[in-house]
């Protein structure tokens, strides 16, 4: 059944907002997710529903807060009220333990430097240490007695208030992964959105729309989250890369786990590990790591080696920012085993400006002013402009409810933007989209989808950016053509397409009939290189003849540089 996202209603100037949400996203993977939940999930889910609000609402505020220790005194909510009161059912529940075990760890980080040196006294007065001393001192000083695990009266007989323990943040982690598919999004979403900060397109909902559709889907998330968290405490990469599911029947996890091995990889290069930095980017296989796994095999001298994986990958059709890379490595692989060099490609011909500037100065501002004029206007472009017409343009395509797309009403783009089949599952409706640059009615819908969706997140448009004065221009001074050649670029691949464009833009509204009517100007400061991405895309505006310049800046009465 097919239905529009609705937000919750809650304001804030209702003390309860926080509540409202909370309850929101319960209700709402209670009745889109229940196939998915345990009997524990499914009686949490029932519970809560019949606590006093008082409860409801401090067990909400302790799972929105960082952590699942609390001092009973740091839980005083005015609209709360009595806190004992409303803990007295938590506990009741076990969903709060008022007597938890700690670490030394966590009695450092619960208690104040004068409380540590109260709650250890003898072990600080044996250790010899001074009235004086930090908390870090403290703490390694004592680490032996630190090693026990126990409840805080055994820690600090005399301490004057509790410390609890929320026990069912784990249940909540899932329902939140389940509503928003990561636990990147957090309970803060709801409060940008209700105080105007964020907008979102509302988007039809249909019951494939899920973030997962298998429990175990759920399951292998959350364990991939748990070896990355585990990764950036430090722990042995050597055991995580042994505790790294295998390859599941799911494209969108499979990229996380692709994800997590490169990380690892990459951890376990910069720390010499070269051989399991080598076995983690095999197991990854995604272009990042292929590249990075022939760099470690040519650092390490196996060349032939190299050679041959690197033209499998340059012969299997490889994205632009791996080719180019590929294109780099193997005539420097051929160097070294010593074979006959190929014919290099020679980088096309661009326009080159050498200017100079009193400065130092912000580059781009001080490149716009020395070349706008009243008839000429300059405009920061970089990353903005093509990819906000782009956005505006496609928007319906951007947008489609397909499933797996969109599941909750915060998304600032499609969940599946990044994957290899985004295009694909789409072609038809961009093809649509694309084919008003045919007809001529581009400039109509595009002006249209910008005062139908102003302000409305996307992942292309960046509304600050495009003010109706720039669009204007750009809709006059932009020939179709050139839009559609940058449109399918973008969709070739648009994480790496996205970026990468030139900083600025001229307009020439009044240019005489057959001469551009735009330049595009990629501005380098002093010591700053063309970066990959800027290479490719001036490659391309060469090919399409789009008319593109760079320039070099210098700052007045600085040195030369050679």
């Amino acid at each position: 059944m097919n239905s529009a996202f609705a937000t919750p209603t809650a304001s804030l100037d209702d003390p309860f907002y926080y509540l409202t949400n909370f309850r929101f996203v319960l209700e709402w993977v209670g009745q889109r997710h229940a196939d998915l939940l345990a009997q524990d999930e499914l009686t949490f889910l029932d519970r809560f529903a019949t606590l006093p609000r008082a409860s409801q609402a401090l067990l909400a505020r302790m799972v929105m807060r960082k952590g699942e220790l609390f001092r009973v005194s740091k839980l005083n909510y005015v609209e709360i009220g009595d806190t004992a009161a409303a803990l007295a059912p938590l506990l009741a529940l076990g969903w709060v333990n008022d007597n938890p075990a700690l670490s030394g760890e966590e009695l450092f980080n619960q208690l104040r430097l004068a409380e540590l040196r109260q709650a250890m006294a003898g072990p600080i007065r044996n250790a010899g240490l001074g009235a004086s001393t930090g908390k870090a001192v403290l703490k390694t000083s004592l680490s032996a007695q630190l090693s026990e695990v126990k409840p805080l009266a055994q820690w600090w007989p005399a301490a004057p208030e509790a410390i609890v323990r929320l026990e069912v943040m784990a249940v909540c982690d899932r329902l939140r992964l389940m509503f928003f598919g990561n636990l990147r999004q957090d309970w803060a979403e709801f409060v940008l959105t209700e105080l105007g900060l964020q907008r979102f397109e509302k988007v039809a909902f249909t019951n494939a729309s899920r973030a997962f559709h298998r429990r175990d889907e759920v399951d292998a998330y959350l364990a991939l989250h748990r070896l990355r968290v585990r990764l950036e405490e430090g722990e042995a990469i050597e055991s995580l890369s042994l505790e790294v599911p295998p390859v599941p029947d799911n494209a969108w996890l499979a990229t996380r786990r692709a994800r997590l091995l490169l990380h690892l990889g990459r951890e376990a290069e910069r720390s010499g590990q070269a051989e399991l930095a080598l076995n983690c980017y095999a197991k990854a296989t995604s272009s990042e790591a292929r590249v990075r796994q022939l760099r470690v095999l040519e650092r390490l001298g196996r060349h032939a080696e190299a050679f041959e994986l690197a033209t499998h990958a340059y012969d299997s059709m490889p994205n632009e920012t791996e080719a180019q890379a590929l294109g780099r490595l193997i005539p420097r692989l051929r160097r070294k085993l010593k074979m006959a060099a190929e014919p290099a490609a020679a980088e096309p011909a661009c326009t080159r400006w050498d200017l100079v500037l009193p400065g130092p100065q912000p580059v781009e501002r001080g490149v716009a002013l020395h070349f706008a004029t009243p008839d000429a206007p300059v405009y920061y472009s970089e990353n903005t402009l093509f990819t906000g017409l782009f956005g505006l343009l496609c928007w319906p395509a951007i947008f489609a409810p397909l499933p797996g797309a969109f599941f909750h009403p915060f998304h600032n783009g499609p969940a599946d933007l990044y994957r290899d089949d985004f295009v694909a599952r789409r072609r038809e409706r961009f093809d649509e989209c694309l084919a008003h640059l045919e007809s001529g009615r581009y400039r109509q819908v595009i002006h249209d989808t910008w005062q139908a969706k102003y302000g409305l997140a996307s992942p292309f448009v960046h509304w600050p950016l495009l003010d109706e004065s720039i669009l204007e221009l750009a809709l006059e001074c932009l020939p179709a053509e050139h839009l559609r050649a940058c449109f399918e670029r973008f969709l070739i691949d648009l994480k790496a397409n996205r970026a990468g464009l030139p900083d600025l833009i001229q307009f020439f509204p009044d240019a005489p009939s057959g001469e551009s009517r735009y330049r595009l100007i990629e501005v380098k400061g002093p010591g700053d290189r063309l970066q990959d991405n800027q290479r490719r895309w001036l490659a391309f505006f060469h090919q399409h003849a789009i008319p593109v310049a760079v320039c070099h800046v210098r700052w007045l009465n600085a040195p030369e540089t050679p």
